[in-house]
């Protein structure tokens, strides 16, 4: 029995789900410029402190600054060079205490997170649910208290204690996100492990992290953001010294209640977006995979 060609387009075309067909043209053209309206209106801004950061203090303000006339680095030097801040002193400050608060943020959420989703322990829910609670306060209400506690221990004014404030406040959802990573991690990997004669501990570093690395590159990023850009805790727990301030802070001394030199502000706000960005482009290629397994595993 031979069958025709005919016959066999029409019974693929009346087994294809009606509704998932082709996309019209017009619809096409409709989504395209939604979504390249939304992109210019994310990047215009960007685009403009860009411009802005070119051009001398007085030429920034103006409503519609050239792109060419009176365009030049001297933003940039005066702001390298120490002429306007020390920025050289922020940038140091912001590093150490971003690395730190990355390191050590990371590991104590890793390490909670594996005894959360492997092992049964009385108060585990609670302890689950406390993180859950800590997200819920604003960060506001816990500058007075934190405050308090610094001062006990000595560390008010240290960048110590800022990355154990940092810390504090990154941990609970550093925690979740990776207990739902290591939740889809097989156990029998574990089990494999010990048989091999590794220790619980050699588990962990040699066999569960490795295949983790999305998990803690989506929670080392956040760590390094909460560190690198907040404002509040750092003008809080820091010392007032020029020298002490992180970068997010030093920027206010370009904008204060007599004067605002908005080109040296832009300008130091690109250079202070730069190692944001390397560390982005860094582990972008495991953001969508580890924030994916965080938030449906667990």
């Amino acid at each position: 029995m031979s069958i025709d060609a005919a016959s066999l387009r029409a019974s693929s075309a009346a087994a294809r789900p009606r509704g998932r067909g082709r996309r019209s043209t017009l619809a096409s053209i409709g989504l395209h410029g939604a979504l390249s309206a939304a992109s210019l209106i994310a990047v215009f801004p960007v685009f403009w402190v860009v411009v802005v950061s070119f051009k001398p203090d007085a030429k920034a303000i103006e409503a519609t600054p050239s792109l060419v006339n009176d365009s030049s680095l001297d933003n940039y030097a005066d702001v390298l060079t120490g002429a306007k801040g020390s920025f050289l002193a922020w940038f140091g400050n912001s590093v150490l205490i971003a690395a730190l608060t990355t390191v050590l943020g990371v590991l104590l959420a890793a390490t909670t997170a594996y005894a959360l989703s492997r092992f049964r322990f009385p108060g585990r829910h609670w302890l689950l649910l406390s993180f859950l609670v800590v997200q819920m306060f604003p960060f506001a209400v816990l500058i007075v208290p934190l405050y308090n506690i610094l001062l006990k221990l000595g560390l008010q004014g240290s960048a110590l204690g800022l990355v154990l404030v940092y810390c504090s406040t990154a941990i609970p959802f550093c925690t979740f996100m990776l207990k739902g990573y290591f939740d889809g991690i097989p156990a029998d990997i574990d089990e494999a492990g010990r048989v091999d004669g590794l220790s619980p501990l050699g588990v962990f570093w040699r066999l569960v992290l490795p295949l983790a690395r999305p998990g803690l590159a989506v929670t080392g990023f956040y760590s390094f953001i909460v560190a690198w850009s907040e404002v509040a805790f750092a003008s809080a727990f820091l010392s007032a010294t020029d020298e002490s301030k992180t970068l997010a802070v030093g920027l206010q001394v370009f904008v204060q209640q007599n004067r605002a030199e908005w080109g040296h502000l832009a300008a130091a706000s690109v250079l202070v977006a730069i190692p944001a960005v390397i560390v982005f482009y860094a582990v972008q290629r495991f953001l969508v995979s580890g924030l994916a397994a965080g938030s449906v595993k667990g």
